[in-house]
C-alpha cells in the first residue's frame, strides 16, 4: 500500500491515469438518468446505491437494472440530446492538463458507452480511451441486452481493463480515480488510488483511500507544483 505522499508522487508521474466516469467526471449517474428518463428512477436508484457500495455483484446489478429500465435506442439518444450529462467542475482542465504533459487519460465505465463517448469528446479524450458496457437493440430499436463480453460488465472489470493497458501499452505507472468500490477494487493492478467525493461521498471509499479528494483543483495544484 503506497504511502500519501508516495502517492502524490506517483500522480505527479503517472504514464497513464484512468478516470471513473458517472459521479466522477460527470454529475451524475447515467443508468439512473436513464431511468429517470423511463419512468423508473426510484427503484433504479436503491439498486445502484446498492450496487456502489459493493452489496451486489456488478453484472447482478446491471441485469436487474437494465431489465427494469428497458431502454430503447431512441430513448438514450434522447437521453444524449435532452439531459446531456454535466461535467464535475475542473475536470476539463484537468483532463487537458494531464493530456499537456503528455499522460494518457482513459474513461473506464460501467455506464454506457453511447453516453460515455459524448463525455470523452467533450474533453478531448479519444473513443479508444473509452471503456464501458455497450446496449444491444433490435432492429426497431428495442432493448436487446447488453454486451456481456465486455470487461466492464462484471465486478474487477475495471481492474481487468487496467490490466489489459499495461500489456498493451506497457505503461509503468497507472493512477485510478473515482468514487466507487469498483474504482477502488482496481488497484491493484492500478499503481495507485485516488477517492473522488466531490459529487457524492462514499464511505467506504472515504475511509480506505490512502488520498481523498473532493474537488479537482487539489489535482490541478499538484501537477503546477
Amino acid at each position: 500500500m503506497v504511502s500519501h505522499s508516495e502517492l502524490r508522487k506517483l500522480f505527479c508521474s503517472a504514464d497513464a491515469v484512468c478516470f471513473d466516469v458517472d459521479s466522477t467526471v460527470i454529475r451524475e449517474e447515467g443508468i439512473d438518468e436513464l431511468a429517470r428518463l423511463c419512468g423508473v428512477e426510484d427503484a433504479v436508484a436503491e439498486m445502484t446505491q446498492r450496487a456502489m457500495g459493493g452489496a451486489v455483484p456488478f453484472r447482478a446489478a446491471l441485469t436487474e437494472r437494465l431489465a427494469l429500465i428497458q431502454p430503447s435506442r431512441e430513448q438514450v439518444q434522447r437521453l444524449i440530446a435532452e439531459r446531456p450529462p454535466h461535467l464535475t467542475p475542473g475536470i476539463r482542465e484537468l483532463v487537458s492538463r494531464l493530456q499537456e504533459r503528455n499522460v494518457q487519460v482513459f474513461l473506464i465505465s460501467g455506464g454506457f458507452r453511447s453516453i460515455v463517448e459524448h463525455v470523452a469528446s467533450k474533453l478531448n479524450i479519444p473513443a479508444t480511451n473509452v471503456f464501458a458496457n455497450r446496449l444491444k437493440f433490435y432492429f426497431n430499436g428495442e432493448y436487446a441486452g447488453f454486451d456481456e463480453t465486455q470487461p466492464t460488465a462484471e465486478s474487477g472489470g475495471k481492474g481487468k481493463v487496467i490490466k489489459l493497458l499495461k500489456e498493451k501499452f506497457h505503461f509503468k505507472k497507472i493512477v485510478m480515480i473515482g468514487d466507487g468500490a469498483t474504482d477502488m477494487e482496481a488497484c491493484p493492478p492500478a499503481d495507485g488510488f485516488i477517492g473522488f467525493g466531490g459529487n457524492v461521498i462514499r464511505q467506504q471509499v472515504k475511509d480506505n483511500a490512502q488520498w481523498y479528494i473532493t474537488d479537482f483543483v487539489e489535482l490541478l495544484r499538484e501537477l503546477e507544483e
